[in-house]
């Protein structure tokens, strides 16, 4: 039996971008609240039951959401363009060594209704 956990976290921050469309107000420096779900697929442990302990995965969301929050994307080691699709890739490769491995990372803006899923085979 497999099973999904998953935890939420947020992070504002401020980037650039390079647009053929909207291109005045991408090029500014301007930020988003972004929202950040990442979800963990594996078989429940014997003992204690979980598939991984939420503190530990808490305490490693933490570590991605510091190099993010009130951070100037476009400044980020090993994001490139910050683009949402980015940085699902940018947040699945910093938990790259979590076991049972990262499965999915999905990253929205509520504000503006925009969103990426990245979903890792």
């Amino acid at each position: 039996m497999q099973l999904t956990i998953s935890q939420r976290f947020y992070f504002d921050a401020a980037h650039t971008l390079q647009r053929e469309i909207e291109t005045e107000g991408s090029r500014r420096i301007h930020g988003h609240t972004y929202h950040a779900e990442v979800s963990v697929t594996g078989p429940r442990d014997p003992v204690n039951g979980m598939v991984l302990d939420l503190g530990f995965l808490r305490q490693r969301l933490q570590s991605v959401r510091e190099q993010l929050d009130h951070h100037l994307l476009d400044d980020v080691p090993k994001l490139g363009t910050p683009t949402l699709e980015n940085l699902c890739s940018f947040i699945a490769e910093q938990l790259s060594d979590v076991h049972p491995p990262v499965s999915r990372v999905r990253v929205w803006r509520d504000a503006i209704g925009d969103a990426c899923t990245l979903d890792i085979p």
